[in-house]
């Protein structure tokens, strides 16, 4: 007996009604990249594993996905992995490639990646990331640029969201002035769970990693504080400059303050659409961040983040090209494809991919609507003929089930009068055309 087939777990297949939808979310994110002058590029799959090794922390490492050398002598092809993300690869890319590309460098990438994660929803191990970066620049008008992309792209998809900012250098800043600056990543990875914990365990988690309750208090004291974007700037200014209980003075925490202003005041002017909020408890916990902090969150689906990124500094000088400071922003397709459908947000056309059906009349019949059928196609109009003279109903059929929108049943006496006969089947509005009248024919699609 054959086996059942079956894909891994984390993985899916689309069908054409899905892919379809996936393409009009990613022909919507193209649309707003490319008017930002941001242009495509793609990257293998597999990298050399010492690539991706060490650039998204211990957890991170965790969940590579390592792949088996084949095809090659073992003790002569370096370990390779599937790619964990598209930033290290973009940084990888731009180093590779640094005289051949002009700065700074704008790209956006949209391809899948693979992490070796427990599939839960929302979560799969093999997902689809839309990032966009510019790199070679530490202008904050970049930051800025993507917060309109963010505004712009979920304008278009009507999806409420809410972008949340941080800076990298506060969260440092933190850690010195609670005494602790070598467990910056330990506090970082640990209040990035707040969200999904909640405050107690995340004091728990600080504790266990050896801070001590002076430090956590402090931690505490920040991850507390509400109010607007001044009055947060002017406590933590206040913490930063000696007022915490330990009295450090933070100089790394009180430049992150500094960009974090600039940031809110380019988007002020900027007039974005979009609730931005600063977001004291936001880490995301990626290594190479040293900056800006990005993460959006869907306002009427439960799901997660559906969008982030980040500032960093340092990421091409692991591959040996320093001082090149870039910032991107990665948007979840799948996450946000699950948006879309939950909330009913595709569009109604999006399901089809054919405009107009011609009904199989017969041999002679069929002869007559080819060169039409072809006519309307070099128009840009989708549009199939049913294989098979069958009965009406089944073609009928095969119309409702494809969406198809319109249906042409052109038989023997219209060909005789030259004429086409078309029916919207939603409205049940019928039309006869000429044969010769495309554009009439055209508009009668709404096309």
């Amino acid at each position: 007996m054959a086996n059942k087939p079956s894909i891994p777990k984390g993985m899916r297949d689309f069908s054409q009604q899905e892919m379809a939808e996936r393409n009009y979310f990613f022909d919507t994110v193209k649309s707003v990249f490319r008017t930002f002058g941001y242009a495509q590029i793609e990257t293998p799959a597999m990298e050399t594993l010492s690539t991706l090794l060490g650039k998204y922390g211990d957890e991170g490492d965790k969940l590579l996905f390592r792949v088996q050398n084949s095809g090659e002598k073992a003790d002569q092809a370096p370990e390779k992995g599937l790619r964990y993300d598209l930033t290290v690869p973009f940084a990888r890319f731009v180093v590779q490639h640094q005289n051949e590309i002009s700065f700074p460098f704008k790209r956006f990438q949209i391809q899948p990646v693979w992490r070796a994660d427990r599939p839960q929803k929302g979560r799969y191990r093999e997902f689809y990331q839309c990032d966009v970066d510019v790199i070679g620049s530490k202008s904050q008008l970049n930051e800025l640029e993507l917060v309109q992309i963010v505004d712009k792209v979920f304008g278009l998809l009507d999806i409420r969201v809410v972008l949340k900012i941080n800076n990298r250098k506060v969260l440092t800043g933190l850690a010195e002035i609670c005494g602790a600056p070598d467990k910056v990543v330990d506090i970082t990875v640990a209040i990035d769970k707040l969200d999904k914990i909640g405050l107690d365990a995340v004091k728990e988690e600080m504790r266990e990693k050896g801070l001590t309750d002076s430090a956590i208090a402090v931690v505490e004291q920040i991850l507390g504080l509400s109010g607007s974007v001044a009055e947060k700037l002017a406590a933590m200014r206040s913490l930063m400059g000696g007022g915490s209980a330990s009295g450090i003075v933070s100089e790394t925490g009180l430049r992150g303050l500094d960009e974090l202003e600039e940031l809110f005041g380019l988007i002020s002017a900027a007039g974005v659409s979009v609730p931005v909020e600063m977001d004291l408890s936001l880490a995301r916990g990626l290594n190479y961040y040293t900056g800006a902090i990005f993460e959006v969150k869907a306002l009427d689906w439960e799901i997660g983040s559906i969008c982030g990124g980040g500032r960093y500094d340092n990421l091409t000088g692991i591959f040996g090209l320093p001082d090149m400071s870039g910032v991107g922003i990665s948007f979840g397709a799948d996450r946000i494809c699950d948006v879309l459908k939950g909330l009913g947000k595709f569009p109604a056309g999006v399901r089809s991919t054919t405009t107009l059906l011609f009904a199989n009349m017969g041999v002679e019949e069929v002869r007559y609507v080819l060169p039409i059928a072809s006519a309307l196609r070099s128009k840009g109009i989708s549009v199939e003929i049913y294989p098979e003279s069958s009965k009406l109903k089944k073609q009928f059929d095969y119309a409702d089930r494809k969406a198809i929108p319109f249906l042409s049943i052109t038989g023997a006496d219209e060909a005789a009068a030259g004429t086409v006969q078309i029916k919207n089947l939603a409205s049940g509005e019928q039309r006869v055309f000429a044969k010769d009248d495309l554009d009439g024919i055209v508009c009668f699609l709404g096309k």
